[in-house]
C-alpha cells in the first residue's frame, strides 16, 4: 500500500455541498493501489457512554488517470455537520486516514478525523438551473448575417466575397441575427453567446471604445432590445461578452491619458509604468498580451470599478440579457469579480456568469465569482483524441477523468463545453475535413456533463484555420451547406433534451479504453438504468468483447464498430429512433444493482 499517495482536503473538489442536504466527498489514491475504500462518519456531537457514534459506507471508484484513482460517496448528514475518515484496504492491509494522518486502527479522538463543520445553505454553489439544459450557439456578429445594409461600415465588402482578414468588414448586424432565428430554433439552440457588441474600432470588437453603446454597424439599442425579446419569445437565452480586463486604444479615458499624460484625471485607470506614455516601439503600460491598442484596466481603482459594475447592471436591467461571458477573466483581481458577482446577481439572480479561463479554475469557482468557465481542458482532450487522432485512448480517458474530478459535480454540470471558437481553428479544418470525425466530436460533446456550445457555421460544415480564417461569413446558401450534418446535430440535441441520461441528469464513467484500436466505452447512469457508448476514433474496424465493458450477467453479442477513416455507417441501437452514426454503438440497460 502506497500510503503517501492517499490524499484528501475537506474543501473545494474533495468535499463540498452538492445541495442544501447533500455532501459529496472524494478521496484520491495511487492508481490500482486500493481494493476498497470506505467512509467512516458521524455527527461530531453524537456520543454515547463516552463512545463516538459512527457508521461506515463503501465508496465508489469514479475514475482513474495515469497516476490516481478517485473514490466518491454522497452523504446526507441529518444535522448538516460531519466528522469523517477513510478506511483504505488493499490485498494485505487496512489503514485509517484522517486529518491527523494515517492510523493502523480507528482513532478514538475525533480531532483526528476530517471535519465538515456545517452545511450552510448560503455556501452551496448555485449556478442557474436553466444552464444545465441549455445548448449554446456562439455568434461572431460581424460575420453571421447582414440584415440591414444601411448600417454597413465604410468599405464593407459583399457578403462572403473574399476571405476574412483582421481588418475587413462584411456588415453582419442584429437584424441579420433576427432574420435567421428560425435556423437556430430548428437546430434546437436555447442560448446565444455573442462576442462583443459594444462600440469598438475593430471587426472583432474586443477593443472597446464605449461600454454603454452598441456598435453602430450592428444597430441601435432599440434593435438590440427587439433581438433579445425575439430570442426570449423562442426560449433562447442571450449572453454578452464583457471585456473588462482591457479597453481599446480609442476608449476616451485612454485618449485623455495620451493627450494630458501625468495630468490626466484618468491616469490611474490604467497600469502605467512611467510618463510620458508611449505606444511604440513597445508600450510602457500593461496591456492584453503585448497589444498596445488594448491597455489593461486597473480594476482596483474605485472609479474604474464603479464604471464597469454600472455597465454590468445596465445591460441586464435595461435589456434583460441572461448572462455575461468574461474575457481574459483570470487576469482581473478576485475582489473585482466578487463585486461583479454581487452586482449581477442583485440585478438578475439567475444570470449566468462565465469566465474565460484556459486552466484549472477552482479559485474562481467558489460560488462568489463565476458560475462556470470555458472548459478548454475538455476541448483540448477531445480535439487531440478524435479530431487530430494524435492521442491514445487511455490518455484521453485519463485526461477527461481528470477534468471531471477537477471541480465539484454541480460545477461540472454548468461547465461551458466548446469544440472551437473565434480564437481557434474550426473543428472541420482540425479534423482534416473528415465529417465522420466531426460527428464523433459532437456525440461525445452532447453526451458529456456540462452545457455544450456550437460555433456558428460548424453545424453546416464550415471550415477555417486560425484567426482570421475561423471568422468567415456564415454560409446561408443551403446548396453549399452540409444538411446531413445539420440533421445529425439536430438529432443529438433532441436526444439530449428528451433522454435524461444523455444530458446532465446522470453520472459519467469510462468503462474501457484500447490504445491498439483507439476505441473507448463509457456509460451515463443513474440508479435505474445505464446508457453505454462505444466510440472508435482509430483507423480500422474494432471488435469489443462483452467482458471488457459489461458484467457477465448481461448477455450482449460482441460489438463491431467502424472507424471514421473507412467511412462505414453503422446503425446504432437507439432509445427512441434510428440514427445513422459512424463508429458508434450505444444501448440502454437496466442497472444491475
Amino acid at each position: 500500500m502506497i500510503k503517501e499517495a492517499i490524499y484528501h482536503r475537506p474543501k473545494n473538489n474533495f468535499a463540498y455541498a452538492y445541495d442544501k442536504e447533500t455532501l459529496h466527498i472524494v478521496l484520491q489514491t495511487k492508481k490500482d493501489d486500493m481494493k476498497t475504500v470506505q467512509l467512516v462518519f458521524g455527527d461530531p456531537y453524537n456520543w454515547k457512554n463516552d463512545e463516538w457514534q459512527s457508521e461506515t459506507n463503501s465508496m465508489v471508484k469514479t475514475g482513474s488517470t495515469d497516476f490516481h484513482d478517485y473514490w466518491f460517496i454522497a452523504i446526507r448528514p441529518p444535522y448538516k455537520r460531519l466528522r469523517y475518515a477513510f478506511i483504505c484496504s488493499d490485498e494485505s492491509e487496512t489503514c485509517f486516514y484522517g486529518e491527523s494522518g494515517i492510523f493502523a486502527s480507528a482513532p478514538k479522538n475525533i480531532a483526528n478525523y476530517f471535519c465538515f463543520p456545517f452545511l450552510n445553505a448560503a455556501d452551496v454553489f448555485q449556478a442557474p438551473d436553466w444552464v444545465k439544459d441549455t445548448v449554446w450557439y456562439q455568434i461572431f456578429p460581424e460575420r453571421f448575417a447582414n440584415g440591414d445594409e444601411s448600417l454597413n461600415p465604410e468599405g464593407a465588402l459583399p457578403w462572403g466575397s473574399t476571405n476574412p482578414s483582421t481588418t475587413n468588414f462584411f456588415g453582419g448586424d442584429f437584424q441579420g441575427v433576427m432574420n435567421h432565428l428560425d435556423h437556430l430554433e430548428s437546430l434546437g439552440i436555447t442560448g446565444i453567446y455573442f462576442t462583443p457588441i459594444f462600440k469598438a474600432y475593430s471587426n472583432h470588437k474586443y477593443d472597446t471604445m464605449d461600454y454603454m453603446e452598441i456598435d453602430p454597424q450592428f444597430g441601435d439599442k432599440h434593435t438590440f432590445k427587439k433581438l433579445v425579446q425575439a430570442c426570449h419569445d423562442r426560449g433562447i437565452k442571450v449572453m454578452l461578452d464583457a471585456v473588462f480586463n482591457h479597453s481599446g486604444y480609442y476608449f476616451p479615458p485612454f485618449q485623455d491619458v495620451l493627450e494630458n499624460q501625468a495630468q490626466s484625471k484618468y491616469k490611474d485607470w490604467f497600469h502605467i509604468w512611467n510618463f510620458p506614455v508611449v505606444t511604440e516601439p513597445q508600450p510602457n503600460y500593461d496591456t492584453f498580451g503585448f497589444v498596445a491598442s488594448m491597455p489593461k484596466l486597473n480594476t482596483e481603482n474605485q472609479e474604474v470599478k464603479d464604471y464597469l459594475l454600472q455597465v454590468a447592471r445596465y445591460w441586464i436591467e435595461e435589456f434583460d440579457i441572461d448572462g455575461w461571458r468574461l474575457d481574459v477573466a483570470n487576469e482581473v483581481d478576485h475582489s473585482f469579480w466578487r463585486d461583479f458577482h454581487r452586482t449581477v446577481k442583485e440585478a438578475k439572480p439567475d444570470a449566468y456568469i462565465l469566465g474565460e479561463i484556459w486552466h484549472d479554475s477552482m479559485p474562481w469557482l467558489q460560488g462568489d465569482q463565476f458560475d462556470a468557465v470555458m472548459n478548454y481542458p475538455f476541448t483540448n482532450g477531445i480535439i487531440d483524441f478524435i479530431a487530430k487522432n494524435t492521442m491514445a485512448a487511455t490518455t484521453f480517458k485519463n485526461a477527461i477523468t481528470k477534468v471531471l474530478h477537477m471541480y465539484p459535480r454541480n460545477v461540472n454540470e454548468v461547465a461551458f463545453n466548446l469544440l472551437d471558437s473565434h480564437d481557434t481553428p474550426r473543428i472541420l479544418t482540425i479534423a482534416n475535413e473528415n465529417i465522420d470525425r466531426i460527428k464523433l466530436l459532437y456525440l461525445f460533446q452532447f453526451s458529456f456533463s456540462g452545457t455544450p456550445c456550437i460555433y456558428y457555421g460548424d453545424e453546416i460544415g464550415m471550415s477555417g484555420g486560425h484567426d482570421p480564417g475561423c471568422r468567415a461569413c456564415m454560409e446561408w446558401d443551403e446548396e453549399n451547406q452540409n444538411r446531413e450534418l445539420f440533421t445529425y446535430v439536430q438529432t443529438l440535441i433532441r436526444l439530449r433534451k428528451t433522454e435524461p441520461l444523455f444530458g446532465n441528469d446522470a453520472s459519467f464513467r469510462f468503462l474501457y479504453a484500447d490504445d491498439n484500436t483507439n476505441t473507448i466505452a463509457y456509460e451515463k447512469y443513474d440508479e435505474q438504468k445505464r446508457l453505454i457508448f462505444l466510440l472508435n476514433a482509430g483507423e480500422k474496424e474494432a471488435n469489443v468483447s462483452n467482458t471488457c465493458i459489461f458484467k457477465a450477467t448481461e448477455q450482449v453479442n460482441e460489438w463491431s464498430i467502424s472507424s471514421p477513416s473507412n467511412g462505414v455507417k453503422k446503425e446504432c441501437i437507439n432509445i427512441s429512433e434510428p440514427l445513422t452514426v459512424p463508429a458508434l454503438a450505444y444501448r440502454v440497460f437496466e442497472s444491475k444493482k
